[in-house]
């Protein structure tokens, strides 16, 4: 878990734009330029949303799926409200243009995460193996499984606001909002 004090730079990835997890703490105080994608975006976002500070927990690609299934369901069960912001990929083998070799089983994980991102389906994440996802090269596997405990028990609404797979990576933005 990383929190509020926590400052970093996109800077490893060719830009460099200081974030910090909290308002109150200057960006480039100490800014951390190995600083895990997830809470570099966390940072970013949390200073155009102007909220006040962001927590980012970052979960090992290899946690086991129930594992992650208990961790977001004691996310939403916390003393404070919770907004979630998942940030997880889809394969990186679809085409001749990705960073792997292409593999058949790749559409087939993408249309399973397609579908329950737009269709705000906990129960269909949970149908995503981690054997077959580490395969395919979806690394943010736990946190979609986060996700799915994170979701159980509430109606869902969701909205696909980006499905497609540039540079060979496929990327998937949705929104899900409590109905």
């Amino acid at each position: 878990m990383l929190g509020p004090a926590t400052t970093g730079s996109f800077s490893s990835f060719g830009v460099d734009v200081p974030v910090s997890l909290s308002a109150g703490r200057p960006a480039a105080c100490g800014a951390d330029p190995l600083l895990p994608l997830p809470a570099l975006v966390t940072g970013w976002l949390r200073a155009q949303a102007g909220a006040a500070q962001a927590t980012a927990h970052l979960l090992a690609p290899d946690l086991e799926a129930e594992r992650c299934r208990e961790y977001g369901r004691e996310l939403a069960a916390g003393p404070e409200p919770v907004g979630l912001l998942v940030l997880a990929d889809g394969t990186n083998c679809r085409t001749e243009r990705s960073p792997n070799p292409p593999d058949e089983r790749a559409e087939p994980v993408d249309e399973l995460l397609r579908t329950a991102l737009a269709e705000a389906d906990a129960g269909r994440l949970l149908e995503l193996d981690a054997t077959v996802a580490a395969q395919v090269g979806v690394e943010g596997r736990a946190a979609l499984h986060a996700l799915a405990g994170a979701a159980e028990g509430g109606r869902w609404r969701g909205k696909l606001l980006y499905s497609d797979v540039p540079f060979g990576v496929t990327y998937h933005v949705a929104v899900w909002s409590r109905l």
